[in-house]
């Protein structure tokens, strides 16, 4: 375990380097690792897994996604199973379902979780939230946990292209005694760059601000604020989104991704910096305190409970349809459509 420095507080990160393959590979070596869920982390998790060589089975009810699955080399009554069979044959059950799926089906798979197994997730949700969940492990078993700090298919491209996508770990209960070394080995077995240190708790609190926040919600509220301020004022719809999106995530993203933003107000124009400087502060006054409600509502249950609510009504997935057909088919996107088509790339 290695300290490094990270803006003056020093925390424990586990690489690589001090962590290789090879002893992950020793630690795991009589465990069958069973993904249950083929979804948004299942396959990523899952090929990556295969591909380092670990031994891996898929459990996956039939459908759209099992046939994925099947398209993605993993072959019915060998290494793909349903849902309960896997739980049955793994020594350590990954629950890569969804929270809402997490929920209808623990009380199937809970009877297969027998002593010694572990439990393992890439979410605090579960755990974190079990009052209202009711996913109450039992005592005898290890419940541990990696989170990819980014999507499914990002860990797998990644994978794919010799890098890593950071990870937190946790272990919330240690029933063998090797929950830590199980934790570790599964974090550089999915490919993880580097891993740091977290509890469910703390990673459920900043995974849930931050897909409302910074990641998502609060980012699509800001750039259709800029957007529709533009085009109110005249606009075309072209320089509009370019101005306010493409700009961004074309040029300057990579940029600041690279080398910080610290570096790019070192290196922007003299009216660009001017005005960053003196804007940044009114942004920050005006967002920190309803990103303060956020997590606020993250830290009380609240957002939990809205998700668990609206997850289980029998219309959820046609109203989240309206939802999100609402947001494709706005002016904002439907202009992105037309800009991504005139990227050089594309021509």
């Amino acid at each position: 375990m290695a300290q490094m420095n990270f803006g003056g507080v020093m925390e424990n990160v586990i690489t690589r380097e001090e962590f290789p393959l090879e002893k992950a590979r020793e630690i795991l070596k009589d465990e069958t690792i069973a993904v249950l869920g083929y979804g948004v982390q299942g396959p990523g998790q899952a090929c990556n897994l295969r591909d380092n060589g670990f031994n891996v089975i898929v459990g996956q009810r039939e459908g759209k996604t099992y046939d994925k699955a099947v398209a993605d080399g993993w072959v019915p009554g060998e290494t793909l199973f349903s849902i309960e069979e896997a739980a049955q044959r793994g020594t350590i059950v990954c629950m890569l379902l969804s929270d809402a799926a997490q929920i209808a089906v623990w009380p199937t798979i809970k009877p297969y979780l027998t002593a010694g197994k572990a439990l393992y997730f890439s979410h605090g949700f579960g755990i974190t939230y079990k009052e209202r969940t009711h996913i109450i492990p039992p005592a005898d078993i290890d419940v541990i946990m990696v989170a990819p700090k980014g999507s499914g298919t990002s860990l797998r491209t990644m994978f794919l292209e010799g890098r890593g996508l950071n990870s937190s770990y946790a272990v919330y209960q240690d029933a063998t005694g090797r929950a830590t070394d199980r934790t570790l080995a599964f974090g550089i077995g999915i490919g993880s760059g580097y891993l740091f240190e977290t509890t469910f708790k703390r990673e459920v609190y900043s995974d849930l601000t931050g897909e409302r926040g910074s990641l998502m919600g609060a980012i699509q509220g800001l750039l259709l604020a800029q957007y529709e301020v533009l085009r109110e004022n005249g606009h075309t719809p072209s320089e509009a989104f370019n101005e306010t999106v493409e700009e961004l995530t074309q040029s300057l993203m990579p940029l600041f991704a690279k080398n910080g933003m610290d570096w790019m107000y070192a290196n922007c124009s003299t009216t660009a910096q001017r005005g960053a400087l003196d804007w940044m502060g009114p942004f920050h006054d005006a967002i920190k305190p309803v990103m303060q409600k956020l997590y606020e509502s993250v830290k009380s249950g609240n957002e939990a409970q809205i998700s668990i609510d609206s997850n289980s009504q029998p219309d959820y997935r046609e109203k989240l349809n309206a939802e999100l057909k609402a947001l494709r088919e706005s002016e904002m996107w439907q202009t992105a459509v037309t800009v991504r088509k005139l990227r050089p790339e594309n021509n």
